[in-house]
């Protein structure tokens, strides 16, 4: 195909839309920046519609044949949500979710009200590295398919499925046989001493606000993670990281 060198290009500039949320959501699309990403979608038989790829770097994509198209720097940082544009910008379609029998997946982790964008990417890398087998976002949560999040995940947000729920009644109904946890810190139940079977759900809340109380009314049991006193919480992700670490591995 031949180089596209203009930023007024069609193409360019609907693809230059996805980076805002009602574009992914009306199209159904979303934004894959670098080789990293666009390898592991790839690898993933997520359905990439096109890549702009630095004329430099053509070989290095060689993998997505017909689906490239040479373009200039101006075009990467006019399509790229990062401040130094990566050598390759792609669009694919929004992976999805089948919300059936989901009460076959005996660890899911679901995260309440999450709004960073970085730490939802880097929580599903760790959630995929400890096995985690479903990850549910309640509530008020950051979209998930958010250039940032589809970065910090590294191709994680593929490896396991990811759903957003609102409902509370769909959480006890789906999830009925599955123990609730809650991790609250004023708990009494201490994590290094806490090792419940599967199937279960493991819930985090924001931040700025905790569990909402109507998760900790469904909840079976809670946990807290042990540290110094003097400190009043952790990074969500870190905590996410610990408790997952002490549930699946330790």
């Amino acid at each position: 195909m031949e180089k596209i060198t203009s930023v007024s290009n069609v193409l360019v500039k609907e693809t230059a839309k996805l980076s805002q949320k009602k574009y992914r959501e009306e199209s159904g699309k979303f934004l894959l920046e670098g080789y990293k990403t666009i390898s592991e979608a790839f690898a993933s038989d997520i359905d990439i519609e096109y890549v702009f790829v630095n004329e430099h770097h053509l070989e290095k994509y060689d993998f997505l044949k017909q689906k490239l198209i040479p373009a200039s720097e101006a075009v990467l940082k006019k399509i790229s949500t990062t401040e130094s544009a990566p050598d390759a910008v792609g669009v694919a379609v929004q992976k999805n979710i089948d919300k059936k029998n989901l009460r076959l997946k005996n660890k899911v982790l679901l995260i309440e009200n999450i709004k960073d964008a970085g730490n939802l990417g880097t929580i599903l890398r760790t959630a995929s590295a400890f096995g985690i087998e479903l990850v549910v976002l309640f509530g008020d949560c950051v979209d998930l398919y958010n250039p940032k999040v589809v970065r910090s995940a590294v191709g994680c947000l593929w490896k396991i499925p990811v759903i957003h729920l609102t409902d509370i009644e769909f959480i006890k109904t789906e999830f009925k046989n599955h123990t609730k946890i809650a991790t609250l810190p004023r708990s009494k139940n201490l994590l290094s001493k806490f090792k419940p079977e599967p199937p279960f759900v493991v819930m985090f809340g924001s931040e700025a606000d905790g569990l909402s109380r109507d998760l900790i009314d469904i909840s079976d049991k809670d946990v807290k993670i042990e540290m110094m006193e003097n400190v009043e919480s952790l990074n969500l992700s870190i905590s996410c990281g610990i408790v997952l670490y002490k549930l699946l591995i330790n």
